[in-house]
């Protein structure tokens, strides 16, 4: 069993940055294909972003592609998202979450899931 601690969300205008964290525990972090998505007030969870278990390949939203990094820490079981350049769209609860699944953008295939952390972005 796969607990996930999501930190780093807040308040903040549009073009400023952000670095949300993930902080895993009780299971072998390099094991998982992690992803983050994003749910906003209304709409269904959407994909944001993906890594594989060792880091080698990335994949992103088009709507977030130039602007979102996905990065993880495999000695520290922590996957981040540094997010850059913030659009008042970007509003939304982020959540991380673990896959054992190759299909990084599909949420039904994410076993594990964290609380999510609240980003807000003002125009």
């Amino acid at each position: 069993q796969v607990q996930l601690l999501e930190s780093g969300g807040g308040l903040v205008q549009a073009g400023a940055s952000l670095r949300l964290s993930c902080a895993a525990s009780g299971g072998t972090f390099s094991r998982y294909v992690m992803g983050w998505f994003r749910q906003a007030p209304g709409q269904e969870r959407d994909f944001v972003a993906a890594i594989t278990n060792n880091g080698d390949n990335t994949y992103y939203a088009d709507s977030v592609k130039g602007r979102f990094t996905i990065s993880r820490d495999n000695a520290n079981n922590t996957v981040f998202l540094q997010m850059n350049s913030l659009k008042p769209e970007d509003t939304a609860v982020y959540y991380c979450a673990a896959t054992s699944y190759s299909l990084p953008r599909n949420p039904r295939y994410y076993a594990y899931w964290g609380q999510g952390t609240q980003v807000t972005v003002s125009s």
